[in-house]
C-alpha cells in the first residue's frame, strides 16, 4: 500500500478541466506521486479521447461504491450528481490503494512544484487543512454577500451538532483535501456502524463530506492533528475572482503562498466538455450577470 496518492473523481462535463489538471501535475509533481482518476464506467471512452491513457490510473466509480458491502448496488444513480460525487470521493479509501490521499477536483490547477512533504508531516501522518474561514467570511460580508456566510455557518453548526461537539466551527471547503483512511475508518466503525447506517445516509447537502471528515478527526483522533492552512487559492464566486484580480492578484504572485488555484466550474462554463446542457438564452443570461458582477467589483 502506498503512503499517499493523488485522486480526482470526475465526470464527462469536466474532462477539459481534468486535462488541464493532469498537465499541471505532470509539470510539477516532483516526487512522482501516483495520480488516480475515477469516472462512471460508461464515460471511460470519452475520458480516453480527451486525456489519452498515460500518466494516470483509472478506476470506475462503480468499483468504489461496491467496495462498501452494506451500500445498495447503484445507489449513486439515486442521488444528485453533487451528493454522489462527495460520497464516492469519501469512500475511495476502501480500495486499499493508499493510506492517505490528496483529493482534488477537476477544476484544480497546480502552479508550482510540489512534494510528498507538502501533504505528509515528518511522522508520516497527513497534514489537515483546518481553519475558521474568517478571511472569506469577512470578504463576503464586505461585498454584501451575507447569505453565503449564513449558509456556511449553518453547515458547520449542523455537522458539529451531529457529533455533539461544542466550540468553534472549523472548515476545509477548498480542495485539495488531504484525507487519511484511518480517519474515514474511525467514522465508519465508531459512528456509522453503531447506528446501523452508512456514509451515504449522512452525506447530505447540510452535512458535506469535508466537515464530516474534520469532525471525525476531532472526535475520534485516529491520527495526530497537524494543522495547516489551505493549499490552493479558490475563487468561490466570479465576483471574488474579479475583485482579487483587480487588486493585483495573479498566479505568479499566488505561488509564494499556494501550491495551486481553483476556478469554480459553475462559472467557468467555457471549459465544459460536450454539448451545453443549458439553452442559449440561459447561458447568455448567466454571462450578463457575471459581467454585472465584474462591474460591481469596482464599487
Amino acid at each position: 500500500m502506498k503512503d499517499i496518492v493523488l485522486y480526482c473523481k470526475s465526470y464527462r462535463r469536466d474532462f477539459l478541466r481534468l486535462k488541464r489538471l493532469l498537465e499541471s501535475i505532470n509539470q510539477f509533481n516532483q516526487d512522482q506521486i501516483s495520480f488516480y482518476i475515477s469516472t462512471p464506467e460508461d464515460q471511460y471512452q470519452d475520458l480516453l479521447s480527451v486525456l489519452g491513457d498515460k500518466y494516470y490510473y483509472w478506476i470506475s466509480d462503480e468499483s468504489i461504491v461496491s467496495s462498501n458491502p452494506v451500500v445498495p448496488k447503484n445507489i449513486e444513480k439515486t442521488r444528485s450528481g453533487g451528493l454522489s460525487q462527495q460520497a464516492i470521493k469519501s469512500e475511495f479509501w476502501r480500495l486499499g490503494i493508499s493510506d492517505n490521499y490528496v483529493c482534488l477536483d477537476s477544476d484544480c490547477v497546480f502552479i508550482k512544484p510540489f512534494f510528498r512533504s507538502d501533504f505528509l508531516a515528518p511522522d508520516g501522518n497527513p497534514y489537515t487543512v483546518i481553519y475558521q474561514n474568517k478571511e472569506f467570511f469577512q470578504l463576503a460580508t464586505n461585498r454584501n454577500h451575507s447569505k453565503i456566510v449564513r449558509n456556511l455557518e449553518a453547515e458547520g453548526s449542523a455537522v458539529k451538532t451531529l457529533f455533539g461537539r461544542s466550540g468553534p466551527n472549523y472548515y476545509c471547503p477548498c480542495p485539495p483535501f488531504i484525507w487519511s483512511g484511518k480517519v474515514w475508518k474511525s467514522l465508519d466503525e465508531q459512528f456509522l456502524k453503531p447506528r446501523g447506517i452508512n456514509f451515504w445516509d449522512i452525506s447530505t447537502e447540510s452535512h458535506p463530506e469535508t466537515l464530516l471528515y474534520l469532525e471525525a478527526l476531532l472526535n475520534y483522533q485516529a491520527i495526530p492533528l497537524h494543522p495547516i492552512e489551505q493549499l490552493f487559492r479558490i475563487y468561490y464566486y466570479d465576483w471574488q475572482f474579479f475583485l482579487l484580480r483587480r487588486l493585483g492578484e495573479t498566479p505568479k504572485k499566488l505561488a509564494s503562498n499556494y501550491l495551486g488555484l481553483i476556478y469554480q466550474s459553475n462559472w467557468e462554463s467555457g471549459m465544459d466538455y460536450g454539448i451545453p446542457n443549458k439553452p442559449f438564452l440561459s447561458r447568455l443570461n448567466k454571462r450578463a450577470k457575471s459581467f454585472l458582477r465584474y462591474l460591481q467589483s469596482y464599487i
